[in-house]
């Protein structure tokens, strides 16, 4: 059987203020970030991660990726949901969504190590339950 198509959208850490976090690099969160996705990979789902920087440029990656192919599930991070200024990019990302994969669940994750967890509230892995 085929694994679940999902894509995963976040914010390029090189773009991220890290103020408040003064521990963390752009570096570090985007290692983070990458094996989290690993580990989803390997727990049975199809991934295409997508980290786009702000602006009109993310749009289109985001369309684009939409219209490539069938997604069970959109998981829209953290880093594009949470900070003020990335509201207007998070609503437009989320209407193209809804626009062009209505038969997809989205989810939210709020850190990138609940990325599974976030993933598994709406889809099913081939012979699980659901």
């Amino acid at each position: 059987m085929t694994p679940p198509a999902v894509l995963a959208i976040g914010l390029d850490p090189a773009f991220a203020d890290f103020s408040d976090m003064p521990q963390l690099t752009p570096a570090l969160v985007r290692a983070y970030v990458e094996a989290e996705i690993a580990s989803v990979r390997q727990s049975g789902f199809d991934v295409d991660l997508h980290l786009v920087a702000p602006g009109e440029a993310a749009e289109s990656e985001i369309e684009a990726a939409l219209r490539a192919r069938d997604y069970a599930c959109v998981v829209i991070g953290a880093g594009l949901r949470e900070p003020v200024d990335q509201l207007s990019l998070f609503e437009k990302l989320l209407n193209l969504v809804h626009r062009l994969a209505p038969q997809a669940r989205i989810a939210f994750n709020s850190a990138p190590n609940d990325t599974a967890d976030a993933i598994e509230r709406w889809v099913a892995l081939p012979g699980g339950d659901f």
